[in-house]
């Protein structure tokens, strides 16, 4: 449409009246997969420190440092998630984006230290 003109009506359309599309709620709908996703992996670390026979102070650290790590990740997630429920949602800031990273590589890193760890 032209103009910014609306299907069944004349005019432009005022700057208040967006239609946004089905585009936040697929990118609300990725982070909570998302979340799941984190959260299926810290659940699993947990699991494994669980089945360990005789989990040492290294592994009971990671598993922890695993959970704060996933809370972090999920306070991050939620709070995008809150703001793409605004009319014009921001974009995502640097310092966000790179905090989301770095709990992500660090969860990783955690998971993979508790499954290789000593008595492995």
């Amino acid at each position: 449409m032209a103009g910014g003109a609306r299907p069944g009506g004349p005019g432009p359309r005022p700057a208040s009246d967006r239609d946004p599309g089905l585009q936040p709620e697929r990118t609300r709908l990725a982070w909570r997969r998302t979340t799941l996703s984190a959260t299926a992996m810290a659940v699993l670390a947990g699991r494994q420190l669980l089945q360990s026979r005789a989990p040492g102070p290294v592994e009971a650290v990671l598993a922890v440092l695993t959970g704060l790590l996933w809370l972090a990740f999920v306070a991050l997630a939620h709070h995008r998630m809150r703001a793409m429920a605004t009319d014009r949602p921001p974009g995502l800031p640097t310092r966000t984006a790179l905090l989301l990273v770095a709990c992500t590589l660090a969860v990783a890193l955690c998971g993979a230290a508790i499954l290789v760890g000593p008595g492995r």
